[in-house]
């Protein structure tokens, strides 16, 4: 690790914070992160390789060095995007004008549940309000950061981003002690890092040999080649012909009105993400079946429940036999990780309590288990004394958040799977488990806001990044600890820098209301919270669910049986793969389909998982082995044209917004 490695991951950080919300609400390309493996990073990386790397000569950066200045970079692109800043700033200023405007509201006090600093505090005069709302801008010139009523603001801040440091840092400890366990005794594909370690320079070198390989550049030639085709024809309709990426079968619906029962209508509108393809070439076949035919299976199951005039599905933030299917299915995972992990957990554990123990785990997982102990505590007690949350709530809540990112991590570096989305909340479980008699509203209020800010749209988590970075940090014999500790600074500077500009890029113009993040998220807590206090005070239950505390809360336990229905489900279909796929060798499908099959971001990528099984089964069956190995470059450039095909649009975006003022035409590879 150098300085000037580290530096270059602190100012790429710093520019990925900066840049990401004029990107994707003024100019509205494709997100500048958006997913678990952004465009704007991995182009940038090709770009900077391929022209800038050579220019240093013989003091061109090693590979070790671009490995951690990459890592810091990912670090923090769960900032600026759907990791925090996409959904903060409405979460916690837009339920003041839904009050203003709603007379139900005002009259149930539902915004004063709030926790002090769990929401802005705009004002008597709302000036704060009415500013973020429309937009104070001139609309010329740059945004001016004194527009922005920063007293409105620091409360808001103070309380959030203290819990949100915690849990970072402890997510960051956490990777850590998983990682020796996935990487070496489990050897998980990883492959975002894989692709990432075949970029880079190897000793001495400008650059990673597949670069000078021909089937690379067939590949990412072709890929970017149809890519610009297809910006080109957002500009020239007139004169070019869009090359489509996905495949429509609509026409077929009529012949299967079960599956479209079960919202199956995406099912019938093919996409190609040629990432996805390369990772189902990758991985083991049943993961990469599993992975594209579990969300074609899932419509199935929902459409024949509802023939039967049973409705499994909800929103994310109301507990249904959906959510709970999937919570289980997420429990039933963190249940396998530990027993195969069992030994190296067990030893790590016990010499993280100064338990003697003859195990070989090094000091980084140690010190890692201790951080993460510390990091939990202090969250646990942070929403007990600061959130007002009871201690049992507390507690779970606190371990739920922890088991979500740790699974979605597992996805990742078992899948490469860019876009992961649970289905299921933490407040939303909670709430199904006790019941609104246990935890009346004020409680189920606080749960849903931590959930709607932690946990609403993890596409951007720090998890999955983290645990793909250390797994490249090994493969170029960098310091893990070291570049762990600098992701914190990163960390840091990410929100010193991200902060300050969104909110001055929303008051200038206003906020996108055609954006899901301010049409649905910032109202679903109150309005949930309003409808228990609602049902509570017509059942004469109200005043005994706000005066229960401890381990009252217990007692006044209602589970909904539907909810534990589905949590058995999940838990149950998990555990029978697990055991049969570890019990019986040709045992076809992992797992991991019914962590998947329900959510939206596995619903667009399980067609190319699809496309790449089938690929790789047809090389091995014809070509064998050799083939195989012969045809990765291939698949290799199939993602770097990818990741160059979004980039050169969001350059040339810039570029035209700088001469003209105006946005660019909108172009999108990526699902949003």
């Amino acid at each position: 690790m150098t300085w000037r490695a580290v530096l270059a991951g602190l100012l790429g950080g710093a520019f990925v914070c900066g840049f990401t919300h004029f990107n994707d609400t003024i100019m509205r390309q494709t997100m500048f992160v958006g997913n678990n493996m952004p465009i704007s990073v991995y182009g940038g990386l090709i770009v900077f390789i391929l022209l800038v790397n050579p220019l240093f000569g013989r003091r061109a950066f090693t590979g070790g060095e671009l490995a951690v200045a990459l890592a810091l970079i990912l670090a923090v692109c769960c900032i600026p995007g759907s990791g925090l800043m996409r959904l903060l700033p409405a979460d916690v200023m837009f339920p003041f004008d839904e009050e203003r405007t709603t007379p139900g509201w005002r009259e149930s006090g539902v915004v004063k549940m709030a926790s002090a600093g769990m929401l802005a505090s705009p004002g008597r005069k709302d000036e704060a309000l009415d500013g973020f709302v429309r937009g104070l801008g001139t609309g010329r010139g740059f945004p001016n950061p004194a527009l922005v009523p920063w007293q409105a603001w620091s409360g808001t801040l103070a309380f959030w981003l203290p819990l949100l440091l915690l849990l970072w840092v402890g997510l960051i400890a956490l990777a850590v002690v998983v990682h020796r366990q996935w990487s070496e005794h489990e050897h998980l594909r990883y492959p975002v890092a894989m692709f990432s370690d075949a970029l880079l320079p190897g000793q001495g070198g400008r650059w990673g040999p597949i670069l000078e390989n021909r089937l690379f550049w067939l590949g990412a030639g072709a890929v970017f080649l149809l890519y610009l085709n297809n910006y080109l024809t957002v500009w020239f309709p007139s004169y070019l012909v869009q090359i489509p990426t996905q495949v429509d079968l609509s026409p077929l619906e009529v012949l299967v009105p079960t599956y479209m029962a079960g919202n199956g209508w995406w099912m019938f509108t093919l996409r190609i993400y040629f990432t996805v393809v390369a990772f189902g070439y990758f991985l083991a076949s049943d993961v990469s079946l599993a992975m594209g035919l579990g969300p074609c299976f899932y419509p199935w199951v929902v459409g024949t429940f509802a023939a039967y005039g049973i409705s499994i599905t909800n929103a994310a933030a109301t507990p249904s036999i959906e959510n709970f299917m999937n919570f289980g299915a997420y429990f039933g995972i963190l249940l396998v990780i530990l027993y195969t992990g069992r030994h190296y957990y067990g030893r790590t554990l016990r010499r993280a309590l100064l338990v003697p123990t003859g195990g070989t785990e090094g000091a980084e997982s140690v010190w890692g288990a201790r951080v993460f102990m510390l990091c939990a505590t202090l969250i646990t007690a942070y929403l007990i004394f600061v959130a007002g949350l009871n201690w049992p709530m507390a507690i779970i809540f606190t371990g739920l958040v922890f088991m979500l990112f740790l699974v979605i991590a597992r996805i990742s570096a078992e899948t490469g799977a860019f876009m992961i989305q649970p289905v299921w909340a933490p407040g939303a479980v909670l709430w199904g488990i006790f019941g609104s008699r246990a935890l009346g509203p004020q409680q189920a209020l606080i749960m849903l806001l931590l959930s709607s800010i932690l946990v609403c749209d993890p596409r951007e988590a720090l998890m999955p990044y983290v645990v793909n970075s250390f797994k490249l940090l090994q493969m170029r014999r960098a310091s893990i600890r070291r570049t762990a500790a600098w992701g914190v600074g990163a960390l840091l500077i990410g929100l010193a820098v991200a902060v300050p500009v969104t909110l001055t890029l929303d008051y200038d113009r206003g906020v996108d209301r055609t954006d899901w993040s301010v049409m649905h998220s910032p109202f679903e807590p109150f309005t949930t919270s309003m409808q228990i206090q609602q049902r509570l005070s017509a059942q004469g239950n109200l005043k005994a669910a706000e005066a229960a505390r401890g381990w009252r809360r217990f007692a006044a336990m209602s589970p909904d049986p539907s909810c534990l229905i589905g949590f058995a489900a999940g838990l149950g279909l998990v555990l029978a793969f697990a055991a049969a796929r570890l019990r019986l060798p040709k045992w076809p499908l992992h797992p991991i389909l019914f962590l998947v099959w329900s959510s939206w971001g596995g619903r667009m990528l399980a067609s190319s998982f699809l496309v790449g099984w089938a690929i790789k089964m047809l090389v091995t069956k014809y070509g064998g082995a050799a083939w195989y190995q012969r045809l990765k470059p291939l698949m290799f450039g199939l993602v770097a044209g990818e990741m160059l095909g979004g980039l050169a649009p969001m350059v040339a975006g810039f570029v035209y917004w700088l001469m003209t003022g105006q946005p660019p035409k909108a172009f999108n590879i990526l699902p949003w």
